[in-house]
């Protein structure tokens, strides 16, 4: 596996089968794809254990600010459909981002980095064969200065793709079953962790 995390080892070895199916062929051709884009912190997950609950996207729709966003509800798909989503999958990696951030202005510039380099990412491996390669952004996409609102009015459709929480994800319950490191912040002080997934077959 490719810079297999401690977090890595520990969601593999958690069941037995899954760590068998993740070490073949494919899992190492994917592994080497993603190895040059140095993303250092990632694991391969079973994506039938990502949690999607409906009080994320009560979440979404009363207090965040993205809402309405071109990738966030209402153009988003129904919660159920969200699940049957991640039902056809069986197999995902879960990217982790963190950051402290000097200034709060800061965090356009860095999520249009990292979701950048993942599009770039997600589009190799598409091209390498896994026609099934769809990316959830670790935040909305940034990629326009401002978003169209529609997304039937987005500016860059071909690299439109929906983040965990518009697709209902509980990421706090899916990332801390993994052993990664997510809490709720006071203030911007505190160190950002971000997830984003690539969903795989």
């Amino acid at each position: 596996m490719f810079g297999q995390s401690k977090q890595e080892k520990n969601s593999l070895c958690s069941n037995g089968s899954y760590l068998t199916r993740t070490i073949s062929g494919n899992m190492k051709k994917i592994s080497s794809i993603l190895k040059k884009f140095e993303f250092k912190d990632h694991a391969w997950i079973d994506p039938k254990k990502i949690v999607v609950s409906d009080w994320v996207r009560l979440k979404c729709m009363f207090g965040c600010e993205d809402y309405v966003c071109a990738v966030c509800p209402p153009n988003a798909p129904a919660v159920e459909d969200c699940r049957n989503f991640f039902k056809e999958y069986k197999n995902a990696i879960i990217f982790h981002f963190d950051k402290i951030l000097d200034d709060p202005a800061d965090q356009r510039e860095w999520a249009k980095q990292i979701n950048s380099k993942l599009l770039e990412a997600e589009r190799e491996v598409f091209l390498a064969g896994y026609y099934k390669a769809f990316l959830i952004l670790m935040s909305t996409c940034k990629i326009c200065k401002e978003c169209a609102k529609d997304r039937l009015q987005c500016k860059n459709p071909r690299l439109r793709r929906p983040t965990p929480e518009a697709l209902a994800v509980d990421v706090f319950a899916t990332a801390r079953q993994y052993g990664f490191p997510i809490k709720v912040l006071k203030d911007y002080s505190e160190k950002i962790n971000r997830y984003a997934f690539l969903m795989i077959d």
